[in-house]
């Protein structure tokens, strides 16, 4: 029988900073948690996000997702059925599961849980390190609506997240606006 090898955890105190904090596609990313933390059980990070910056429809095939709205409102497109979230509400996305989302209001602010770990350390080889914990305002700031998402499809299916194409969009989720 082959043994796996765990590290021992440490305890620790992590609060959202520069020194944690990336931008990816537009989105401000503070990293709370990751796979090194805790043995790859689960990712934890808190997000800010402008409307408009939002990824396409798309499907995790390893992790469920969890989101807790700590500001603004977001619509959550998910089996069929549209969900409007607002702050103090939370959002199981659950994994196989094809869904999407839209910030209903200016900015979110959202506390993200996925399980099991690895979701951040796709993000994490295509973000960049925030100057400023804000969402990125640049003009030219990349964002899904303008990045060449063949880098990031790639990234992603090696982590078994798939994008939709428009007819499983229009199969899968109707209400979503194309």
């Amino acid at each position: 029988m082959e043994t796996q090898q765990v590290s021992i955890l440490k305890a620790y105190k992590r609060s959202p900073e520069l020194s944690n904090s990336t931008w990816y596609k537009g989105i401000l990313v503070s990293q709370m948690a990751g796979t090194a933390d805790n043995n790859g059980a689960f990712d934890l990070a808190i997000t800010r996000m402008k409307r408009g910056t939002e990824p396409p429809p798309h499907v995790h095939s390893q992790e469920h997702e969890f989101m807790y709205l700590l500001s603004g409102e977001m619509r959550f497109y998910v089996d069929g059925e549209v969900f409007l979230v607002k702050a103090g509400e939370c959002m199981f996305l659950p994994c196989c599961v094809p869904h999407a989302f839209h910030a209903a209001s200016e900015e979110v602010h959202v506390i993200l849980l996925s399980t099991p770990g690895g979701f951040l350390d796709a993000i994490n080889k295509m973000n960049a390190p925030a100057v400023r914990m804000e969402v990125p305002t640049d003009a030219d700031a990349v964002t899904y609506a303008n990045a060449d998402l063949m880098e990031t499809i790639k990234v992603f299916k090696g982590r078994g997240i798939r994008f939709l194409s428009t007819d499983e969009i229009r199969t899968e989720m109707p209400e979503y606006p194309l």
